[in-house]
């Protein structure tokens, strides 16, 4: 039997134990380039084993709700930011690792302007955007050894 996810909004809180939430909420640290910039200083760790640290345009397709979840993946070496170049939400879908295997999904929708940053080792979902154009820029690890591992669910989960 399908078990449904539901979708939260995201927020920092809510999204703490599997990374970083990238926003320019609230008053900026600091103002810079003669106070016409509000500068949101360090609001991700970028943690690499190994490697440098690339940027990378995604292009996704969108995606429909409900959405089934038949795999989540995780990167070892290095955490890895997505940075929507639109104004558009996408969907976050994340789960807590318990003794090397995915838990139970949770899911977020982003509101607009929102970005992730995945900690090193958490598991995800795949890029979801749910309208065009699907437009990403990446931060993660770019280097030598295997930085990617998949799980497959038995039974696909319905976020909705």
């Amino acid at each position: 039997m399908t078990e449904t996810i539901a979708i939260e909004p995201l927020t920092a809180e809510a999204f703490a134990p599997f990374g970083d939430v990238l926003a320019a909420e609230g008053a900026p640290d600091r103002l810079i380039n003669q106070g016409l910039c509000g500068r949101y200083h360090d609001r991700a760790r970028l943690d690499f084993v190994d490697g440098r640290a690339g940027i990378s345009l995604f292009h996704a397709e969108p995606r429909t709700l409900p959405l089934s979840l038949a795999m989540v993946e995780r990167h070892p070496l290095g955490s890895q930011a997505f940075i929507p170049m639109t104004q558009n939400p996408f969907l976050v879908v994340v789960a807590p690792d318990e003794q090397g295997m995915p838990g139970r999904p949770l899911a977020f929708r982003t509101a607009p302007g929102q970005g992730v940053n995945y900690r090193r080792g958490t598991w995800h979902g795949v890029l979801t955007p749910l309208s065009e154009p699907g437009l990403f820029a990446v931060i993660d690890r770019i280097g030598e050894g295997a930085n990617l591992e998949e799980h497959w669910f038995e039974t696909p989960y319905r976020v909705a």
